[in-house]
């Protein structure tokens, strides 16, 4: 069989480029917090704060070379879209908060997330910040996906659920966090997205997954 004109031809002894190997969410939630990564080749600490820890690594690339990179470690958190209502039916529900948030200059619309505590799963982070910031629980709490929030400085990696089945209760916000418990239409949260009235990326995301992939759309 003849190659498509133009189409190089390999010479001879050459070997076929190894594919890279693609971080998977299934990778990601395998992974051990606070692993040393495979092209880490040294690590000096900048800065250890309450939230994250500034290092400045050296680090080997795919093609060889070493370089400094300054990198942001995080604990990883959880994040959950709350059902109010059946996913698969015609008017799903879904609760959010409208959180102040000094980095974005005021409030905007969240899914319940917060950090992962040491020793906790994803899944109990869920269901303890779903507690926290709406005061209910759920019978069920599903996995969606995991995925990294800044992979270019940071190794953050935020695991989403779903939640349904409510309970209401009393919510245990901290004293730095103001929000306020909103009940919004599925439909109503799309249409938000769309006009760019929920920024927050993980919220976004997670919307749209659970509304693509879990839902009677």
């Amino acid at each position: 069989m003849s190659k498509p004109p133009g189409e190089p031809k390999p010479s001879k002894g050459s070997k076929t480029p190894k594919a890279p190997n693609v971080v998977t969410g299934d990778a990601i939630r395998a992974r051990r917090r606070g692993a040393k990564p495979e092209t880490q080749l040294d690590r000096r600490e900048l800065y250890d704060g309450k939230i994250f820890r500034l290092d400045k690594d050296t680090v080997r690339f795919p093609d060889g070379s070493q370089s400094e990179f300054d990198i942001v470690r995080h604990p990883g958190a959880a994040a959950v879209v709350p059902f109010l209502n059946d996913p698969t039916g015609e008017e799903p529900q879904i609760l959010l908060l409208r959180q102040f948030r000094y980095a974005a200059d005021g409030y905007i619309y969240e899914i319940p997330a917060g950090r992962l505590d040491a020793g906790e799963s994803p899944a109990a982070c869920a269901a303890r910040e779903l507690k926290e910031e709406t005061g209910c629980t759920a019978e069920r709490i599903e996995p969606l996906f995991s995925m990294f929030t800044t992979p270019g400085f940071t190794d953050e990696t935020i695991h989403v659920f779903m939640a349904t089945g409510l309970t209401h209760g009393q919510s245990a916000r901290e004293a730095d966090e103001f929000a306020e418990v909103v009940i919004m239409r599925l439909a109503e949260a799309l249409e938000l997205i769309r006009d760019g009235v929920i920024p927050d990326g993980k919220t976004a995301l997670a919307i749209l997954y659970a509304a693509g992939f879990r839902t009677g759309d």
